[in-house]
Parts: C-alpha cells; sequence; structure tokens
C-alpha cells in the first residue's frame, strides 16, 4: 500500500554488537535509574494514606455519593419526572412513579412522586448530570461522602431506603439545603408542631 505523504523513509538494520546482545548495558541503565528511585525515595515525604485512620482531602469539585433532598417541611422533593434518568450518559437511575393518596401531603411534596428511585452505583460514573438535570433540586451527589466498598454486586444498588436523606435536620447533608444549628432547631420545632 502506497503512503498517502508519498514520504518514505528507509531504515537500515544495523546488526548488534555484542554488549547489545548480552543487553548488559541496558540492564546496568535499568539497575540505575531503580537504585537512584530507591534512595530518593527514602527521604521523601511518605504519599501512602493510611485509609481509613486517615482520609484525602477532598477536591472542591468532588461528587460523591447520591442523595435525595427534602424540602423545609421535611417532604420529599422528587416528583419522578425522570429527567435524572434520561440525563444519565451511563444510564444507572430507575425510577417508578406513583400518585400521592389522601393523607401523605407531609410526605410528598408534589402530586406525583418516586415509588421507588434506583441508582447502580457499579454504572454511575459521578459526572453530576442527574444533579444539574434535576428541576425540583432533588438529586445531590454529596461533596463529604463516598460510596463505601461492597462484597455483592446487589449491595452496590442504592434505592430510596439508603437515598433519601434523613428527616432529622442535624444529619442532613452539607450540600443543598445548608442549616445553622439555629434553623435546624427551628425546622425542628416546626417539624413538631
Amino acid at each position: 500500500m502506497e503512503s498517502l505523504s508519498k514520504r518514505a523513509k528507509v531504515l537500515e538494520k544495523k546488526p548488534m554488537t555484542l554488549a547489545e546482545r548480552a543487553y548488559l548495558p541496558a540492564i546496568f541503565q535499568g539497575l540505575t535509574i531503580t537504585m537512584r528511585h530507591f534512595f530518593r525515595a527514602a527521604t521523601k515525604k511518605q504519599v501512602t494514606v493510611r485509609y481509613p485512620d486517615e482520609t484525602r482531602p477532598f477536591s472542591p469539585v468532588f461528587r460523591g455519593l447520591h442523595v435525595l433532598k427534602r424540602d423545609e417541611l421535611g417532604r420529599e422533593r422528587c416528583t419522578a419526572c425522570g429527567l435524572c434518568a434520561v440525563a444519565c450518559p451511563a444510564e444507572a437511575i430507575t425510577m417508578v412513579a406513583g400518585e400521592r393518596k389522601k393523607g401523605e401531603e407531609n410526605l410528598y411534596r408534589e402530586e406525583k412522586y418516586a415509588v421507588s428511585y434506583e441508582v447502580n452505583m457499579l454504572r454511575c460514573i459521578f459526572c453530576g448530570l442527574c444533579e444539574e438535570a434535576c428541576p425540583k433540586a432533588a438529586v445531590y451527589l454529596q461533596a463529604d461522602k463516598m460510596a463505601p466498598p461492597r462484597f455483592e454486586r446487589d449491595e452496590f444498588i442504592y434505592g430510596k431506603d439508603r437515598l433519601v436523606e434523613p428527616v432529622s435536620p442535624d444529619k442532613r447533608s452539607k450540600r443543598g439545603i445548608q442549616l445553622t444549628p439555629e434553623q435546624a432547631e427551628k425546622l425542628r420545632q416546626k417539624q413538631l408542631t
């Protein structure tokens, strides 16, 4: 096949010398590089993080574990519109919508809610597109938590039991609704009445 540029370079194959055939110069060159790095590493700062006792600081733009947020009254914000599932490039989000029944006004914000909402953490690429697509600000990727390691594949499918934010204002995630201790106490008093 003829090259497109019509420029060809002819390479000559020279015979190897005795030292090159024995690979001795290459072996000694590799050993000197290894020894140089070995003794330099002994004087450098240790880079190993002793996890879980120590953790590396997260980047300010880190996107971690998913959370389904609640509003100020403790009701679920998600209306099961499906925009997060459509925006997800990895197709990691699945949901089933349902209608709110009479008497459930304090549980769900809108008439339509997510009966089941699942995120497959093995498929999720933590891109944050679901967070950007949500019109109700219900989906957030926490900046302070990662998905913990598990042993079974089915343990990586997070349902509403793991995703929905706790009702207690003190235990809510650091992103989304930012609550000061005074705001948390006010919200707790409002929930009790």
